[in-house]
């Protein structure tokens, strides 16, 4: 893999626990305006530029690409944000409780993203993707990372433990109880070793970014027409986090149904035994126990479906994840769910919102039945990204997430 260190954008000191803030994707424009309010330093009034417009001006209105430009020109002008002055890799480490993963940022080469050695697993909507590539070819950056993962390297954790063995040049607790902190590595000889062990890397993997991902390259080929080429173009490079696989956690993604589809419940519940499950009542864990397994919220009760032998598909890396046997015995046959990507009626949950959440939305009657899974195992992602398929939408859900603002990756300049 090509990661080489570039000089990067990072808030002045004083400002490093301020400007930081959380992705773009995580809250929608109301949230984003309601974090934003009174706070001219959070970095969402250029990620999210339309809190600073009239909630009139429409989402992709020319407007707010140029408003996000204005707002990230001035905190450049004001000092707010700071380039280094020497090319560097930079050390993330993003710890809740006593638990902890460390990655390194840099820039990765978006040939290696359209050859197909940074592997996707998720299908991207192309109004998302424009949504990003329009801002960061306003920006003239990248402002949020990639989350990438590895298979690890012991000599890169070795360089790593080094660098996090000394006070980190930025930490601060963010509100969501999550400590961010960096250390900048701008030694040449380090950096040197480090873009060399990359290069033994054979594969990186999306866990977080799809979206960014996609844009980036698009931004790049939007720059080569207009001349920027050959393979130091800063646009031919894109912001990525790599952490090593064995650190990452995948929290559970889990659904809820808006109605039965004409069904009551005993009903519903006959049908899926019909189906081939066994359904087990009073299931005080709320959660599933394993994989293959199903937590379910309906009327009050939680209940534990298991299917029998023969439903789980076999060899298949795609069909036999627990959202695919769910959305093909489940919620397209007895539910009449149709394309998971855009049916109204099915909804998502990110596993950090707890069962709380899923007995919440059937108590109030926003929906109907709430189906909790057993997180997606990262060792399944990459096997379908190895073979070259995509999961179902809302497979996977990655914490502690990435701050966007802790670094910026210009594309208008040296690496």
């Amino acid at each position: 893999m090509m990661v080489r260190p570039f000089r990067g954008l990072r808030p002045r000191p004083d400002l490093a626990h301020r400007i930081p803030s959380v992705p773009y994707d995580v809250v929608d424009t109301e949230e984003a305006r309601r974090l934003a309010e009174g706070d001219p330093h959070t970095f969402l009034h250029v990620v999210r530029p339309e809190i600073d417009l009239d909630p009139s001006v429409p989402a992709d209105d020319d407007r707010v690409y140029a408003r996000g430009a204005e707002s990230f020109r001035a905190m450049i002008e004001r000092g707010w944000l700071v380039r280094d002055e020497r090319p560097s890799y930079y050390v993330y480490r993003l710890t809740v409780a006593d638990r902890s993963q460390t990655g390194i940022l840099g820039a990765a080469a978006v040939p290696d993203y359209r050859e197909g050695r940074v592997k996707r697993h998720e299908l991207t909507r192309p109004d998302k993707v424009q949504d990003r590539v329009r801002l960061s070819d306003a920006l003239s950056a990248h402002p949020g990372p990639v989350f990438l993962t590895y298979r690890g390297l012991p000599e890169l954790n070795a360089i790593v433990s080094g660098v996090v063995a000394r006070a980190p040049d930025v930490g601060f607790d963010a509100p969501d109880a999550v400590r961010h902190e960096l250390w900048v590595v701008n030694d040449p000889a380090t950096c040197s070793k480090i873009e060399k062990l990359f290069r033994a890397v054979r594969a990186t993997y999306v866990a977080d970014g799809h979206h960014r991902a996609e844009a980036a390259a698009q931004v790049a080929a939007l720059r080569a027409e207009r001349g920027e080429t050959g393979p130091d173009a800063a646009s031919r490079w894109f912001l990525a986090a790599h952490f090593p696989s064995n650190q990452i956690r995948v929290l559970d993604y889990n659904r809820v149904v808006t109605d039965l589809n004409g069904l009551d419940a005993s009903a519903f519940l006959e049908r899926v035994r019909a189906a081939g499950f066994y359904v087990k009542g009073n299931h005080r864990g709320r959660r599933p126990p394993s994989p293959e397994t199903f937590g379910v919220y309906l009327g009050g009760r939680w209940f534990l479906l298991t299917p029998r032998h023969g439903i789980v598909p076999e060899g298949d890396p795609v069909r036999r994840l627990d959202v695919s046997i769910l959305n093909e015995c489940l919620l397209q046959p007895i539910l009449g769910i149709g394309d998971p990507r855009t049916d109204r009626r099915l909804d998502f949950v990110g596993g950090s919102r707890g069962m709380d959440e899923l007995e919440r939305r059937v108590d109030s009657g926003s929906a109907a039945v709430a189906f909790s899974l057993y997180p997606t195992r990262l060792e399944d992602v990459m096997a379908v990204a190895d073979a070259g398929r995509v999961m179902p939408p809302k497979s996977t859900w990655f914490e502690p997430k990435l701050r966007s603002g802790m670094v910026v990756q210009s594309i208008e300049g040296d690496l």
